[in-house]
């Protein structure tokens, strides 16, 4: 499949913004502490990926009531849906330079994950987290997410990497006061 950008200015993807918040004092300090212990950018975007999909558990395999939407209170509250955890590792992997954008599966429901610009081209990554069943892997040679879209099923990975989340999963997030009411307003198409 080819990626294609919503946007070819490469800088959008640098951004900062309400959502993406690379300049919010939690999520510089957090990169710091992780770019100290790595020797280059493809180790510290193993790390940030490593960091949010294994010290941040997706709030359904929690329990967690919680909805986070914006990067620094995911990395606060350590929670969050597919989306803020993709938030969460946008904003890491902006804050030290690395071009990341917003890309979406269509399964049973939208599902949230980053593509990082690495080599020239556009690399997946799955933060979700792992658990039975699923295992996405931080990869360059080749994709390994935690699903593969079952075509069969009309479900489908959308080519589109976004600079910014895209409407319809933010106003989702942005309106849920909590996960159980969300899970029933979240988007099944883009």
């Amino acid at each position: 499949m080819e990626l294609i950008q919503n946007t070819p200015d490469l800088s959008a993807y640098l951004a900062a913004d309400e959502v993406i918040d690379h300049d919010h004092p939690v999520v510089r300090e957090t990169a710091a502490r992780l770019a100290a212990d790595v020797p280059d950018s493809y180790a510290y975007a193993r790390a940030a990926f490593e960091f949010v999909r294994d010290t941040v558990p997706h709030s359904q395999d929690a329990g967690d009531p919680r909805v986070t939407w914006r990067a620094s209170d995911v990395l606060t509250l350590r929670t969050g849906i597919c989306y803020a955890k993709a938030h969460a590792l946008a904003a890491l992997l902006r804050a030290e330079d690395i071009p990341t954008a917003l890309c979406y599966q269509k399964l049973d429901v939208v599902h949230g994950l980053v593509a990082v610009r690495f080599h020239g081209a556009w690399h997946r990554q799955d933060p979700r987290g792992n658990k039975p069943g699923v295992d996405a892997q931080f990869s360059l040679d080749g994709e390994q997410l935690a699903w593969t879209p079952d075509l069969e099923s009309n479900e489908l990975d959308y080519p589109v990497l976004y600079a910014e989340p895209h409407p319809a999963v933010l106003r989702a997030l942005k309106a849920a006061p909590d996960r159980p009411h969300l899970w029933k307003t979240l988007p099944t198409a883009l």
